[in-house]
């Protein structure tokens, strides 16, 4: 493991991706990756007494699967990093309590999933772990009442505002064969003082160019070296203003897609400008993204998910949205 250029680590005997799973709720299993989910839940609270139970729950049985899906035993892995959108991580730290594996919270608002994956690698590639596990989740119901207003109040929608995924992806990673990270980008936070909290991909979007500018200068490739490069959760006004971004900088990107985008049908399921939330792209790589590479589809993609760097308090006291983006380069073995 070694610094490439200025922002990039490269992995030189490259930890592989031995299991992954995501699962989703009831909107996600009607969209059009469904078949893509291991799992899905038509009942928003999972049989559980709350919201935040239920997303606990979304975390605990990606997880599961993820370390089943590997051949491993829970007591196997030596670490797992997780985080999602409430404070203090709660949907983590209770859906993973009782399973005993030493715990790693992290917070990179939507960009966790990207976090996480970073630093399973980091420790795997580093002997400091066997196996790692990285998981993260978010659910539309816990992330309105925390960040925006109680659904009770039925607020109307703006047409920037985008949809928080109800579901949890995670990933086990270790030493063999399989997908592998190659390198990864730490993102550097961008504030280009949007304050809307119902426009997160106007406020991702800066850092999304910049990381991928990053990744690009550190590694002396460009776009067209890769099959597909997906970002987490920009949604369509988020997209669009990457494109302009990177075309400023004379950067075409014409095999990008957005997972935010990927996740529902923006027309028929009212997702408005598209989803979001830690669980949308964490669900989408590690369902769809992860799948396709298996088939043959793709051997070489970037994976970056971005993330608003917010809270109600900020929010409230007026302050600008800062963003973040982390970049995973992953390779299909030959």
């Amino acid at each position: 493991m070694k610094r490439l250029g200025k922002y990039t680590i490269l992995f030189e005997r490259c930890p592989a991706i031995l299991g992954h799973a995501a699962v989703g709720g009831k909107k996600e299993a009607e969209g059009p990756l469904a078949r893509d989910f291991d799992q899905t839940f038509l009942d928003s609270y999972l049989a559980q007494e709350s919201w935040e139970k239920a997303e606990s729950t979304l975390q605990t049985e990606a997880a599961s699967l993820a370390i089943r899906k590997a051949g491993l035993e829970k007591q196997a892995v030596s670490m797992i990093f997780a985080g999602d959108l409430l404070n203090q991580c709660i949907s983590s730290t209770f859906g993973l309590r009782n399973m005993e594996i030493p715990f790693l919270g992290q917070y990179g608002a939507c960009s966790t999933m990207a976090q996480t994956l970073a630093m399973s690698a980091i420790m795997v590639e580093s002997g400091a772990a066997n196996y790692a596990c990285a998981v993260t989740s978010s659910h539309f119901c816990t992330a309105e009442r925390q960040f925006r207003t109680p659904l009770e109040y039925g607020s109307q929608r703006t047409p920037t505002a985008q949809w928080t995924a109800t579901a949890s992806g995670s990933a086990v990673l270790g030493m063999g064969r399989g997908i592998r990270v190659r390198h990864v980008t730490i993102g550097r936070i961008k504030d280009f003082g949007v304050t809307d909290v119902a426009n997160m991909g106007a406020a991702m979007a800066p850092a999304a160019a910049q990381t991928l500018l990053d990744f690009f200068t550190d590694t002396a490739t460009k776009p067209a070296d890769y099959d597909r490069i997906y970002t987490g959760d920009l949604g369509e006004v988020g997209s669009s203003l990457l494109h302009e971004l990177m075309q400023e900088n004379g950067v075409k990107l014409e095999n990008h897609q957005d997972c935010g985008l990927l996740l529902y049908d923006c027309a028929l399921q009212d997702v408005h400008a598209g989803g979001s939330g830690c669980g949308c792209s964490a669900s989408v790589l590690c369902g769809h993204i992860l799948n396709r590479m298996e088939r043959g589809d793709f051997k070489n993609i970037l994976f970056m998910a971005t993330g608003a760097l917010m809270s109600t308090t900020s929010s409230q006291q007026g302050e600008s949205i800062p963003g973040i983006a982390h970049l995973v380069h992953l390779q299909a073995d030959s």
